[in-house]
């Protein structure tokens, strides 16, 4: 028997060093692992829904402060996110697992009608085998919005993460998995000959899916052909819009400068376009570029200080670099922002954050999500005119609107089209564990997070005994009734 291909990841701050590997699945071995996590389901599906969440806390009692700082550092060097951001990560995916099986049991309880008109029970059914294909960017907290849900609702869960950070998010399932019912939590890796062999398993009865369009496409496509549900979180080109009253210091700063080079600004909700009032523009600007001093330093993501690490790939980085370029070729004046660890940025994929100013909004940098630490700020004349730039694009993830007077944030909110809209933040700041989060237009559509997130990976299935058709119901009624309409 050959050996296995093997997928090495290599670290984007040190693209020489190795970090670890992990071996293909073969499309064959795709299908054992299928057919043991169908069997694996059929039982735990069976059980109490109490039991489940038995299991599933002492499952995630394996992620504990030296596990996931193991992990965070695997993390940290497949990927170039920041150590404390990668152990903020990890720490957040056990944290909301805890929370799925705090919730559950409110969530997914039988509902019961039994009045005049009939009885009626509504039962919440796991649907079977989920494929969990997460990205890269956030591969364990990314992969755990799908894990949590569908394990608590009583699924199996095959996970197949991105090629380009494999390796945390195999401990994590690792670890969880050794104390959960063999063949119900597994991964598997590999390219789009895998992924298709996944889904279009005809074992595989829902897919969620977080990541770019161009690969929701071939996602769509796949399951359709066996009718398989999907439910996709997709890209966002995320405005952040600053009215008149909007209250610029520090802390407001501060926010939003993580919201837009968090992560290397690799994130999908984070704020990749600003508009500001045209007469605080220059005030914004001065405030913006000031926080990145405190708070911005490029460099290593092993180095204690560093907070924006390298992007992920030598290709994202000549595509940004591209951008820039576009940007002062559009007549945009391109600012450095923050500071530079120079003694650990070396020939890794570093792209030094920046601010970009004077761009219209058809320029590539605007128009497009650029997902990467280079941001643009654009002057705005009226409510109206921010509100019709902001919603131009086919994208709608989230967006922000900052203001001092809330209720104003509100009414201007209610006017975007995007799903999930942030007030007086952006990003993971303003996330909520109960708040449902996913886009409109071609953002995605299904939900993560909330009572729906849990939904998602149940189907309401119901009995219903018609009042007329019980025991002592009336002959006669009965009789019309058996030859009648609904509701007739």
């Amino acid at each position: 028997m050959s050996d296995p291909v093997m997928i090495e990841r290599e670290n984007p701050a040190r693209p020489f060093e190795i970090v670890g590997s992990v071996p293909v699945t073969t499309p064959e071995s795709v299908d054992e692992v299928v057919v043991a996590a169908d069997t694996a389901q059929q039982e735990w599906s069976d059980l109490p829904l109490k039991s489940r969440c038995e299991i599933l806390t002492n499952a995630v009692a394996t992620l504990d402060f030296e596990r996931i700082e193991e992990l965070a550092e695997v993390l940290a060097r497949e990927l170039g996110k920041p150590l404390p951001d990668s152990r903020g990560e990890i720490g957040f995916a056990a944290v909301f697992l805890k929370h799925c099986i705090a919730t559950a049991p409110d969530v997914l309880v039988e509902h019961v009608v039994d009045d005049e008109a009939g009885r009626l029970t509504f039962r919440q059914v796991p649907y079977g085998v989920v494929a969990a294909i997460s990205p890269w960017n956030a591969p364990v907290i990314l992969s755990m919005l799908k894990i949590a849900p569908a394990l608590v609702a009583g699924n199996a869960v095959v996970v197949k993460p991105s090629p380009y950070a494999p390796l945390a998010i195999t401990g994590v399932i690792e670890s969880l998995a050794a104390n959960l019912p063999s063949g119900l939590l597994q991964i598997i890796h590999g390219g789009p000959e895998t992924g298709e062999a996944l889904i279009s398993h005809p074992l595989i009865r829902k897919v969620a899916f977080t990541g770019g369009n161009v690969v929701a496409k071939a996602i769509g496509a796949a399951a359709a052909q066996v009718i398989t549900p999907t439910v996709m979180e997709l890209g966002g080109n995320d405005a952040a819009i600053f009215l008149n009253d909007a209250l610029l210091n520090d802390a407001a700063f501060d926010r939003i400068v993580t919201a837009s080079y968090a992560t290397s600004g690799q994130v999908c909700m984070a704020s990749k376009r600003i508009y500001v009032p045209r007469e605080h523009h220059d005030e914004f600007v001065a405030g913006f570029i000031a926080a990145c001093t405190r708070m911005v330093r490029l460099g290593d993501p092993l180095v204690e200080g560093v907070t924006v690490g390298p992007v992920v790939t030598r290709a994202a980085q000549e595509r940004l670099e591209k951008l820039v370029a576009n940007s002062v070729e559009s007549g945009g004046a391109v600012l450095d922002v923050g500071t530079v660890d120079d003694s650990s940025v070396g020939d890794g994929y570093f792209v030094r954050p920046q601010l970009v100013v004077g761009l219209s909004d058809d320029a590539q940098l605007v128009a497009e999500e650029q997902f990467g630490p280079v941001v643009p700020v654009m002057a705005y004349d009226d409510i109206d005119e921010v509100i019709a730039r902001a919603n131009a694009g086919e994208l709608g993830l989230g967006a922000s609107v900052w203001s001092a007077d809330e209720d104003r944030a509100f009414q201007v909110a209610a006017r975007l089209e995007a799903g999930f809209v942030f007030i007086n933040t952006h990003n993971r700041t303003g996330m909520s564990m109960r708040a449902p989060f996913g886009g409109v237009k071609k953002s995605g559509f299904g939900r993560e997070y909330g009572d729906e997130g849990i939904l998602e990976y149940v189907q309401t299935c119901v009995t219903h005994a018609p009042a007329l058709f019980r025991a002592g119901a009336d002959p006669e009624a009965t009789a019309r009734a058996s030859r009648a309409y609904p509701g007739q």
